[in-house]
């Protein structure tokens, strides 16, 4: 930062986990829970064999399960809205920006349509009001609405190999937003058009509604990096989508880009086998993982 050297800890899991354990226990304490010893162990299968990050939102995920193991510990049987809210504020906390999608993604499971919480909002409350009763709030803005897929719906995940780091590109953007504020009102707006229309598409057990909107959101996204001057899809990411289309899914690149995965939604014509051969060829790596089933 300007002349200065400064170590930033965001990209640093155990900076979630110190400050999930330091609102869990705030939290417990105002509960009049007296506090114990505990060893706290981490095991995570959230990166690749040589220690590189998928960038699947492993900060998150470490987040969310270090919170409910305290609970657990400490007897407190909480719901999923507390868990997420007690989660999103840890992580904030570290990270300073973002969405927290990847938090609720960890507490709900399965799909989601998921809109962001007020985080100024959030900031003045936590400054003048108790753990406990901004937990109790309703946040403003904060929307989790939980999806069913359309028979025949298949997530395909591929991993770049290069990692990103969200924080970092948010800085950026964050840093220019400024200077195009019409242009990002506008991509806003298309934005929030895309979504809901996704979300319709699911509501509507249509896949190829999902399929173009997935299309439409890549579209903006480019456009948006483009205003920015920043590499939301780098070469490698452009590579996996243009295959995908090959071989009818429809791709984007996943979480703030830069590196990281790229998605597919795939259906019943799309030659997912022979698209992961290709794939491969081109030295990305598909990730065997499923969406978490909700029972």
């Amino acid at each position: 930062k300007g002349n200065q050297m400064v170590i930033d800890n965001r990209d640093n899991p155990f900076e979630y986990i110190l400050s999930a354990i330091k609102f869990t226990e705030r939290f417990c304490l105002e509960q009049k829970v007296p506090m114990s010893l505990y060893d706290l162990h981490v095991n995570s299968d959230l990166d690749s064999a040589d220690g590189k990050k998928y960038g699947l939102g492993s900060s998150a995920a470490v987040t969310v399960a270090t919170v409910k193991a305290i609970l657990n510990f400490y007897g407190l049987n909480c719901t999923k809205d507390l868990i997420f809210k007690l989660s999103a504020i840890s992580h904030y906390s570290v990270q300073g920006n973002g969405s927290a999608g990847d938090i609720a993604a960890s507490v709900y499971g399965g799909w989601l349509a998921y809109q962001t919480f007020d985080k100024a909002w959030l900031k003045q409350e936590l400054a003048t009001k108790s753990l406990s009763e901004v937990l109790n709030e309703a946040w403003p803005g904060l929307k989790i609405q939980l999806l069913t897929p359309p028979e025949g719906l298949n997530l395909v995940i591929g991993w770049s190999q290069k990692p990103a780091s969200t924080s970092q590109l948010v800085d950026k953007t964050n840093a220019k937003k400024k200077f195009i504020k019409n242009q990002y009102d506008t991509f806003l707006e298309e934005s929030r058009a895309c979504v809901l229309d996704m979300i319709r598409g699911f509501n509507e057990k249509n896949i190829a509604l999902i399929q173009k909107q997935i299309r439409l959101n890549r579209q903006l996204l480019k456009e948006f990096a483009s205003l920015n001057h920043i590499a939301i899809e780098i070469p490698r990411l452009t590579k996996l989508i243009n295959i995908a289309e090959q071989f009818n899914g429809a791709a984007k690149t996943s979480g703030a880009g830069n590196g990281d995965c790229g998605i597919v939604i795939a259906d019943e014509q799309t030659g997912i086998e022979e698209m992961k051969n290709n794939w491969r060829k081109n030295g990305i790596m598909p990730l065997n993982f499923l969406v978490h089933s909700i029972a």
